[in-house]
């Protein structure tokens, strides 16, 4: 594998672009499509015509998961489909296709992703930074769509966000960054909305702006223009003059009028007017949905290693781990703080553990050696730990043990035994593992008003 190199194509509209040695040159993407997969493509495009070319090239198999990048700045679509801005020399490029091939190998024990969860978590796999990025797009309904699960399922109309929900379910993804915050109709799902101002009385369109008056002799409010009699002002209603604003009138805060039913009223209502299906609804009642982008979940990194279609054996695994999902573990971290805030007791410790040179022995072993090295570590975690203990890990490198009933003197041990069981590992491997760890005691390190989240915080300061 370090001996070969990749097959890299270049997509140029330019009809006087050169070609580069060791680079195929196309001018179209048919041409491009008809001939045999090449490993990683150059878009040398304008970042539109990049995008475009990109949703094509997604569609096709033989692309799914292939390394394309853009020479110029990538837009949303770009940004969505593509690896990014490509490296300023195509040596560049071979490293990156390399380390992008040792993960292929380790995705779902070597089967090749042929469901569309399957392909969507193979497509993030081999790029371990990357996201479910969601674009604008004004043709469609809900105004966001996902571009890449679009291209994997091969279908435009296809219900990404329900299939992410899912995903979420299952704890395979996890949402990241807020984009957007959207309002649906409750009917047909379209955020194609019209907000009309209407009377709150019978919800008539018909409404306008008009002075009114109030006269203090009888009560009545009207428009201002039924109280003006030959120059002077006069009540429609009791035939009293007003003189004296402040004594014989005001003006009261109802300045709208409805031509419909000649309410009078200070504030008109709002109706959110869907204008594909017509249904009418007020604002609070309208479907409200966020839109995010989602990357892999550490479940969804485990899984991917431990193979995605025997769900079986895979559960398996996290229950030996006794491993749980963050939110799990921070609402039974906050439960135990919330009883020895309460009670007193009964005590438990908490501790951090983090493989300080996880990239060094990745670089040094590779990645498939890499990870079975710190599963084993795990493995041994999982020996020494109790049946009662859980455990959660909030990335690759880092390992939190919730320890019910453990007082420092057993934290202490704890540690002990960790390290050595990491000094077995390492010896069997011949490969050098830093731990770095940092413990928690309560009661007697508890602090005011720190829940899970932020407990967890303060103590990573001491991981990193």
């Amino acid at each position: 594998m370090p001996d070969i190199l990749p097959r890299i194509a270049i997509l140029s509209w330019e009809p006087d672009a050169q070609p580069r040695s060791g680079a195929t040159l196309f001018n179209s993407v048919d041409a491009l499509l008809a001939e045999p997969a090449f490993d990683v493509l150059l878009l040398d495009l304008p970042s539109a015509d990049a995008g475009q070319a990109l949703r094509r090239l997604r569609r096709a198999e033989a692309y799914y998961f292939s390394l394309i990048y853009c020479t110029q700045e990538p837009d949303a679509w770009g940004q969505a489909l593509a690896d990014g801005k490509a490296p300023s020399s195509l040596a560049a490029l071979a490293p990156l296709w390399r380390a992008w091939h040792e993960r292929l190998a380790l995705f779902n024990r070597g089967r090749v992703p042929e469901r569309l969860e399957s392909r969507v978590l193979a497509w993030l796999w081999l790029r371990p930074t990357a996201q479910l990025r969601a674009v604008c797009d004004s043709s469609c309904a809900q105004h966001y769509r996902y571009p890449l699960i679009e291209a994997l399922a091969g279908d435009d109309g296809f219900n990404a966000f329900g299939w992410l929900q899912l995903m979420l379910q299952k704890d395979w993804l996890e949402t990241t960054d807020l984009l957007d915050r959207v309002r649906l109709c409750g009917g047909c799902g379209s955020g194609r909305l019209n907000y009309v101002d209407v009377c709150p009385e019978c919800h008539a369109l018909d409404i306008v702006r008009q002075p009114s008056l109030h006269c203090f002799t009888c009560g009545h409010v009207g428009a201002q223009e039924e109280f003006l009699k030959d120059g002077v002002l006069i009540c429609p209603n009791c035939y009293s003059r007003l003189r004296h604003i402040g004594s014989d009138y005001d003006r009261p805060l109802e300045n709208y009028r409805c031509r419909a039913c000649q309410a009078f009223f200070v504030d008109s209502s709002v109706d959110a007017r869907c204008l594909d299906c017509g249904q009418v609804h007020s604002p609070e009642r309208l479907r409200v949905r966020e839109v995010r982008f989602f990357q892999l979940s550490e479940s969804g990194h485990l899984r991917c290693r431990q193979g995605l279609d025997d769900s079986t054996a895979a559960d398996a695994y996290f229950q030996r781990l006794n491993l749980t999902g963050e939110a799990g573990f921070h609402e039974l971290l906050n439960w135990q703080l919330a009883q020895v805030r309460r009670y007193g007791e009964p005590g438990f410790s908490l501790l951090g553990l983090r493989v300080d040179n996880l990239d060094q022995v990745f670089a040094e072993l590779g990645e498939m050696r890499g990870h079975t090295l710190v599963d084993a570590l795990v493995e041994r975690v999982q020996e020494i730990i109790r049946d009662t203990d859980r455990c959660t890990r909030s990335s690759e490198d880092v390992l939190w043990m919730l320890l019910p009933r453990t007082p420092a003197v057993g934290l202490q041990r704890l540690q002990e035994r960790l390290l050595e069981g990491a000094q077995r590992v390492q010896s069997d491997a011949q490969q050098q593992i830093n731990l770095r760890m940092v413990g928690f005691t309560a009661p007697e390190d508890i602090q005011a008003e720190e829940d899970a989240p932020l407990l967890l915080a303060r103590l990573a300061a001491g991981l990193n």
